[in-house]
C-alpha cells in the first residue's frame, strides 16, 4: 500500500529539510540544470503572466486622473447659476426651464474659483451671459441671442496666471475662420445654422443691438449655439448695459466617480464624516465649495456627465483587472503543464529517493523550493516587464506616463507565488503518492 499524503504538509519539518540536509541544495540545483527547457518554459509563463498583470493593475490604479482628463472632452461637469434662478434644463438643445430674469452673478468673483480646496482639480471654467436681440445682415435678418463668454482668457489668481474659457470647457467647438479676442468689442462668431439663414461668411459684417459687428468665424458646436452669435463677455455686457454681469458659469473639474457617500447631504453628517466628504474630489463636494466662495449662487453637477464618467471609469478598470486575471490563469495552466511533465520525467529519480528512505515531506520540500525559485525569478522579471508595458500603454492610449507604484512589488511577488504553487499542486500530489516499487519495476 502506498503511503498516505495530505496537501497540508508539516511546514516545520519542511523548513528543517531546507536548512539541515546538505544534499538539498545540490538536488535543487541539479533539477534546474537537467530540466532547463521545462523550467525555462514555466519561468517564461510566470514572467509574462505577471508582467501583464502588473501592467493592468498599474493602469487600473493610476487610470483615474488619466481617464478623467480624457473624459473632460465631454465638457463641463458643474454649472454655477444665481441662487434666485431655477436651473436651466436643456434636452436636445430645447430649454425646458428658462431662467428667471434679473438674477446675475458677478464677474469679479470668477478668480475665486481657483482658490477652493480642490483648486488644482479645476481644469477650466467659462462664464456665459446671453443677450436676446436680432441679427441683421445684408441678405436678411433673424432673431438670435448673443452669448458672451471667455474664449481663452488669462486671469491672475494671487501670483499665478490661469488661462480659461470655452476653448477648454467646450473642446468640441469648431470654428471656420478665426476665434475672436477676449477683449474685442466688435468681433463675433456666427452659429452655423444662423449663418446659413443670414447667408453670411467669415470676414463680412452684421448688425446686432445697434452695433456693427465683424464676423470672425462660423461656429459648429452641435448645440443651440449654432443658432446664436457668440462674442466676448465684455461685448455682451456692453450691449445689455450690465457691466460685470453673468448668468452661468460652466466648470470643468477633475472629479472622483460618484458613489453612495458622495450623494449624502453634508448637513446630516458628523464633523469627521463631513471633513472626509469635503476633502474628497466628488463633483458634489466641489460644487459645495463653489457655492461657499461665490456669493448668492447655486452650484450643481451636470449629472449626466458625472454619471457617464463613473460608468466609463468603472468599466475600464474592470476590463483591466479581467485581463490581469486572465493572464494569471493562463500562466497557472502553463506552469501546471510544465511541472506535471517535469515530474513524469523524474519519476525514477523520485522513486529512488523514496526507496532509500526519503520522506514525502522531503519530496514536497524539493518541489516547493523549485516553485519558490521560479516564483521569485518570474516575479522580478514580470515586475520589470510590467513597468515597461504600463508605460507604453499610458503613452499610446492616454499620452501620459503611467506610474507603477513600488508598493505593487510585494503584491506582484505574492501573485507569482500563488500562480506557481497552485500550478504545482498536481505535481506535488503525484510525486508524494508515487509507489517506488512499481515505478522502479516500470509498472507505473
Amino acid at each position: 500500500m502506498g503511503q498516505s499524503f495530505s496537501l497540508r504538509p508539516n511546514w516545520p519539518r519542511l523548513l528543517t529539510c531546507l536548512s539541515s540536509d546538505p544534499m538539498f541544495l545540490r538536488l535543487l540545483y541539479q533539477s534546474f540544470r537537467r530540466q532547463q527547457r521545462r523550467k525555462l518554459l514555466a519561468g517564461v509563463a510566470v514572467s509574462l503572466g505577471v508582467a501583464v498583470a502588473t501592467a493592468m493593475i498599474a493602469v487600473a490604479t493610476d487610470i483615474g486622473d488619466k481617464v478623467g482628463r480624457e473624459l473632460r472632452s465631454f465638457g463641463a461637469n458643474i454649472v454655477v447659476y444665481p441662487e434666485e434662478d431655477t436651473l436651466d434644463v436643456e434636452v436636445g438643445g430645447i430649454n425646458l426651464k428658462p431662467a428667471t430674469a434679473g438674477a446675475y452673478l458677478n464677474e469679479a468673483d470668477l478668480p475665486k474659483i481657483k482658490t477652493i480646496f480642490w483648486r488644482h482639480n479645476i481644469l477650466g471654467f467659462a462664464p456665459l451671459f446671453a443677450v436676446p436681440g436680432e441679427a441683421v445682415a445684408p441678405a436678411g435678418s433673424s432673431p438670435a441671442d448673443l452669448i458672451g463668454t471667455y474664449f481663452s482668457k488669462t486671469l491672475t489668481v494671487g501670483k499665478e496666471q490661469f488661462t480659461t474659457g470655452v476653448r477648454k470647457t467646450h473642446p468640441w467647438w469648431r470654428v471656420k475662420g478665426e476665434w475672436p479676442k477676449d477683449d474685442s468689442t466688435s468681433e463675433v462668431l456666427v452659429g452655423r445654422s444662423l449663418a446659413s439663414k443670414l447667408g453670411i461668411q467669415p470676414g463680412e459684417n452684421l448688425a446686432f443691438g445697434g452695433r456693427q459687428l465683424h464676423v470672425a468665424g462660423i461656429l459648429s458646436s452641435g448645440g443651440p449655439e449654432e443658432s446664436s452669435l457668440v462674442a466676448s463677455l465684455k461685448l455682451a455686457q456692453q450691449i445689455a448695459n450690465q457691466p460685470g454681469a453673468l448668468r452661468k458659469i460652466y466648470v470643468s473639474a477633475l472629479t472622483k466617480p460618484e458613489d453612495d457617500f458622495a450623494r449624502r447631504d453634508p448637513a446630516t453628517m458628523s464633523p469627521p464624516m463631513r471633513d472626509r466628504w469635503y476633502c474628497s474630489p466628488y463633483a458634489n463636494s466641489i460644487a459645495y465649495q463653489l457655492r461657499e466662495i461665490i456669493p448668492h449662487s447655486r452650484a450643481e453637477q451636470i449629472r449626466q456627465v458625472a454619471q457617464t464618467e463613473g460608468v466609463v471609469l468603472g468599466r475600464v478598470r474592470g476590463l483591466m483587472l479581467l485581463i490581469a486575471a486572465a493572464a494569471l490563469l493562463v500562466a497557472l495552466l502553463a506552469v501546471s503543464a510544465a511541472m506535471a511533465t517535469a515530474i513524469m520525467e523524474r519519476q525514477s529519480e523520485i522513486a529512488l529517493m523514496r526507496a532509500v528512505g526519503a520522506r514525502s515531506s522531503a519530496i514536497v520540500a524539493l518541489i516547493l523550493a523549485e516553485s519558490a525559485v521560479l516564483a521569485a525569478i518570474g516575479g522580478v522579471i514580470g515586475f520589470v516587464l510590467g513597468n515597461v508595458i504600463a508605460r507604453q500603454v499610458g503613452l499610446s492610449i492616454f499620452n501620459a506616463r503611467m506610474t507603477v507604484q513600488p508598493v505593487l512589488f510585494p503584491l506582484v511577488l505574492l501573485l507569482a507565488c500563488v500562480v506557481v504553487f497552485l500550478g504545482s499542486l498536481a505535481a506535488i500530489r503525484r510525486a508524494a503518492r508515487s509507489q517506488p516499487a512499481l515505478v522502479l519495476r516500470g509498472e507505473n
